[in-house]
């Protein structure tokens, strides 16, 4: 899990980073840090291997995590629910102290639909299996409903509203032009406004590409095979792998063909404009984000059973093991390299540039992650975090062993 969730980290950065970059093909920027023609074909990768796969990942692991957490208390005949509702509020508060940092946090989100997940929990896994793939193609049918019922969309664009409302409390007659010289010619108490604002407007998009009900159905899939221990004997189910990794590659790579082409294609006004063209992109990302998750999944569970997949992906475990404190390190790296009150990077990057500086801060957590591991049994935020779950300060340090051999 430690080396799944490592692997999903990068993904999740590299993805992030045209964000933080505030990358945009269509502008016409003069920068050492862009290439005509390369950008656009690693933006057209991104959106072909990258683009949702990883986020689809970290909801994976989440359920397998909480199950893992259920089942260690019937191991340990106590009762776990109250131990999983509190880590969720504790997650909920940190995800908040986040948003202020970085309005895409996963954290605050993920904690939220955690809650929704535990009354599921006790339902059969073939329930939650078919659930889980129902959520997951849902948003073909929603897409499809608020094309003809534009009512239904009223959440997103009351909490679009509420953003507008908020941002001109906080600077008069806010627009695009003054957005991006607050941006970059703000403080970081400047940033710390336009991301409260943002919260708004993160949500109204969460609720707009129907991303709860995508992640709900990855946490309930994801409880399964922690709850089943499908991952503890793929001897036993080696066929079963061997086929989500085909099925997921063959369909997951034609459907994740159209979804690039038509992301690269810069049709995101189509899409928001609930035409029958963002219908599609929706069926391209309902049917291809998924498969080729699980097959990268898939993938990796087989590569573990090899030793020099093993010594590989061990590499990357410690990273998963300090996700938390490496995801928001992510943030605070991205917003300094990037907005005007740190290094004013934004507009400047493109995406062969921004992808070679993710892997190279990457590399870089591993060895911290490598060498702290060492030492301390928990990264920082990690070990904060399970002190005020069980509501009691957590071993930290790792005692060495001086005592002489005889």
């Amino acid at each position: 899990m430690d080396a799944l969730r490592g692997f999903a980290i990068l993904g999740i950065f590299i993805a992030n980073l045209a964000s933080f970059s505030f990358y945009n093909g269509n502008a016409k920027v003069v920068s050492p840090y862009m290439v005509d023609g390369w950008d656009y074909t690693m933006r057209f990768l991104h959106y072909m291997f990258i683009e949702g796969k990883f986020y689809s990942i970290f909801s994976l692991l989440f359920g397998w995590g909480i199950a893992l957490q259920f089942k260690r208390g019937v191991a340990k005949g106590i009762d776990a629910f109250p131990i999983v509702r509190r880590r969720l509020f504790i997650m909920l508060l940190l995800g908040a102290l986040h948003l202020l940092i970085w309005v895409g946090d996963i954290v605050f989100f993920y904690a939220l639909l955690g809650f929704m997940m535990l009354p599921l929990r006790k339902l059969s896994n073939k329930t939650l299996l078919i659930t889980g793939v129902l959520l997951i193609l849902s948003p073909i049918a929603l897409y499809g409903l608020k094309m003809n019922f534009p009512i239904l969309n009223f959440p997103a664009e009351k909490l679009f509203e509420t953003q507008r409302h908020i941002d001109t409390l906080f600077y008069d007659k806010m627009n695009q032009e003054k957005f991006m010289t607050v941006m970059h010619e703000g403080s970081w108490l400047d940033q710390l406004k336009l991301n409260i604002a943002a919260f708004f407007s993160r949500f109204g998009y969460l609720f707009y590409v129907s991303r709860i009900s995508k992640v709900l159905g990855m946490f309930l899939i994801g409880y399964v095979i922690g709850r089943s221990d499908f991952y503890k004997n793929l001897q036993e189910h080696k066929r079963a792998v061997y086929a989500i990794i085909a099925l997921g590659l063959i369909v997951g790579l034609t459907f994740n063909y159209f979804l690039a082409s038509y992301m690269s294609s810069d049709k995101s006004g189509e899409y928001y404009g609930l035409q029958r063209s963002g219908w599609y992109l929706t069926i391209f990302y309902a049917l291809g984000v998924v498969p080729l998750a699980l097959s990268y999944v898939g993938l990796m569970m087989l590569g573990f059973q090899t030793k020099p997949g093993k010594r590989l992906l061990l590499v990357v475990a410690p990273v998963g093991k300090m996700a938390f404190t490496n995801y928001i390190t992510h943030s605070l790296i991205g917003n300094f390299v990037f907005l005007g009150a740190g290094l004013d990077m934004m507009g400047q990057v493109g995406p062969v540039y921004f992808t070679l500086f993710g892997i190279t801060v990457f590399i870089f957590q591993i060895i911290f992650s490598t060498i702290w591991l060492k030492f301390f049994q928990y990264g920082p935020i990690e070990w904060f975090w399970r002190s005020l779950t069980y509501k009691k300060k957590q071993p930290f340090r790792i005692i060495q062993n001086t005592t002489p051999s005889a």
